[in-house]
């Protein structure tokens, strides 16, 4: 664990555990490394875990004159990757952290043994009329005094869970601790709203490029009672992935890795030593 300096002033906290064929993850918002502590744990026995922390999520810096928007976090996960002297490695996706990470994998897919994605996604928020809205309003004066002061994100995030009764303080205290105050929410977390709208091309380049994965395991992992990304968009990536397999979660929502770990654990696991079988 410890900074790691990817040149020209950007650093990213990383945890770097265990040994043999690596698995990276990419978290998503308003969260950091901290939501794969249950993978790491059970995977650092057999895998090298890589888990950095974003640009101003959890450990890592937050510069005031940062660039926040998704396609500078993929540009830095390619970076660190490159850094770190990865070659091949599985990557474990969930959210915005899909986005992050699918830049490096679908630019040099040769790369990757293998995907796992929870609740993501790879196209520009435009694609429906209420999430035109969304882009629209998340770029917007309310939005921003909303993420600062109220801390939306937060709000929103904690709607998208699954069972109400497993919804707890403790899980978010986590999360919520390293955005103390409304400034470190504005700059970081509104800006990746923001970006909804000016990175639509980005992300839709993302959407122009699944294919490139067409002959990568990929593996689906879906809570179903999300409303951030509910089922129609699970069934826009097996649109794009047919081969992939799936295992959907029923009364799980958008964080299904903190709602039923030990189920996703297990899971990926799986799916993990049976590529292991493969390459032998």
């Amino acid at each position: 664990m410890g900074d790691i300096d990817l040149g020209s002033g950007e650093s990213l906290a990383v945890t770097d555990v265990g040994s043999g064929p690596v698995v990276v993850f990419s978290h998503g918002t308003p969260t950091w490394s901290h939501e794969w502590r249950h993978h790491l744990k059970a995977l650092s026995g057999r895998y090298r875990c890589i888990a950095p922390d974003h640009l101003g999520f959890g450990r890592s810096p937050r510069p005031e004159d940062g660039d926040y928007r998704p396609e500078a976090h993929a540009r830095r996960f390619a970076r660190l990757l490159e850094v770190l002297g990865v070659d091949r490695y599985h990557l474990v996706v969930h959210d915005y952290g899909g986005p992050f990470a699918l830049g490096a994998a679908l630019s040099q897919p040769e790369r990757v043994l293998s995907l796992t994605a929870y609740n993501t996604f790879a196209w520009r928020f435009g694609d429906s009329p209420r999430n035109r809205r969304m882009a629209w309003l998340a770029g917007t004066p309310l939005f921003r005094w909303a993420y600062g002061a109220l801390n939306l994100s937060f709000v929103i995030s904690k709607s998208a869970w699954g069972d109400p009764a497993s919804n707890t303080r403790e899980t978010w205290e986590p999360y919520e601790r390293v955005f103390p105050d409304a400034a470190s929410r504005r700059r970081v977390l509104w800006a990746l709203a923001r970006a909804m709208n000016g990175s639509a091309d980005w992300c839709d380049s993302l959407w122009q490029r699944l294919g490139a994965l067409r002959s990568t395991p990929v593996h689906l992992i879906w809570g179903l009672a999300d409303t951030a990304f509910p089922p129609s968009a699970l069934a826009k990536l097996r649109e794009a992935w047919p081969h992939a397999s799936v295992l959907e979660l029923p009364t799980a929502g958008h964080w299904p890795h903190e709602e039923q770990p030990d189920v996703c654990v297990e899971s990926v696991a799986r799916f993990l030593e049976r590529q292991q079988l493969r390459a032998a």
